[in-house]
């Protein structure tokens, strides 16, 4: 079994931005969040992650509800990587690795395997050169990469991503996400760049108004007829070797049907 949201809905600031949503993803599966802004993706994630509770509806990890697991074991199991990152302070790169293995550590504040599990962060992610970097002087890159092994140095089982490539160059985008796919545990990720989802997702989820659009494999969920009903926009959907590609069409946006 894995994390997993049943009949999930949640209203904040007076609006419904999670409407009734199902998600079970498989153990290793990676799954894209899909949906234009104010979709619910970010919102979805937190009650995912346990950071905000639903109004109905139950997030289970291995079955037992959130609310019962604790904060310190939860944290243990699931990780959470954020679109920015900011700090003021001159913090190396081994340090922000190390705010992971917090969870971890005893009641004296130790933690036996500690510099072992960053260490191995620190290689999976390709940072084990820059470890005492200090923050201001990475790229974008690098330091979505930080974050992630500070996720990673967590050990979950389960890793949920806000749009990780926001605001990176395609290389770089390319380099997150080919990571992100590659780890040995399940994913949960929100992406607004539909054909980067259709090359790295297993299965994607596609919100509207705080509503599942659309779900399945790429192939057949990322149709011309959904990109233009969710995201008023008229494309063409090629599918090589079972990826589909999206090619936007160069006119104006057209209004999708339910705001006609």
């Amino acid at each position: 079994m894995t994390l997993s949201g049943t009949h999930l809905s949640w209203t904040r600031g007076g609006n419904l931005v999670v409407d009734d949503i199902d998600i079970r993803p498989l153990p290793g599966q990676t799954v894209g969040l899909l949906g234009p802004n104010g979709s619910g993706k970010s919102s979805l994630l937190r009650l995912l992650a346990g950071i905000s509770r639903p109004d109905h509806g139950t997030v289970t990890l291995d079955g037992t509800p959130l609310q019962r697991l604790g904060r310190r074991p939860l944290a243990r199991r699931v990780a959470t990587v954020g679109q920015h990152a900011h700090t003021e302070v001159d913090i190396t790169v081994h340090d922000v690795v190390r705010l992971g293995r917090i969870p971890h550590r005893d009641l004296f504040g130790t933690d036996p395997q500690e510099e072992k599990s960053i260490d191995k962060a620190l290689h999976a992610t390709g940072l084990g050169a820059h470890a005492h970097r200090t923050w201001r002087t990475l790229s974008g890159g690098e330091r979505q990469r930080t974050q992630i092994a500070r996720a990673l140095a967590q050990e979950p089982s389960e890793l949920l991503l806000d749009e990780p490539t926001n605001h990176l160059d395609i290389a770089h985008q390319l380099e997150i996400l080919d990571l992100i796919t590659e780890l040995p545990i399940t994913t949960v990720v929100a992406l607004h760049d539909l054909n980067l989802a259709a090359m790295f997702c297993d299965y994607i989820l596609v919100l509207d108004r705080g509503r599942i659009a659309a779900h399945g494999y790429p192939a057949e969920t990322l149709t011309e007829e959904l990109v233009h009903n969710v995201y008023g926009v008229r494309a063409t959907v090629i599918v090589d070797d079972g990826i589909p590609v999206i090619r936007y069409r160069r006119t104006a946006a057209d209004p999708r049907p339910a705001d006609r």
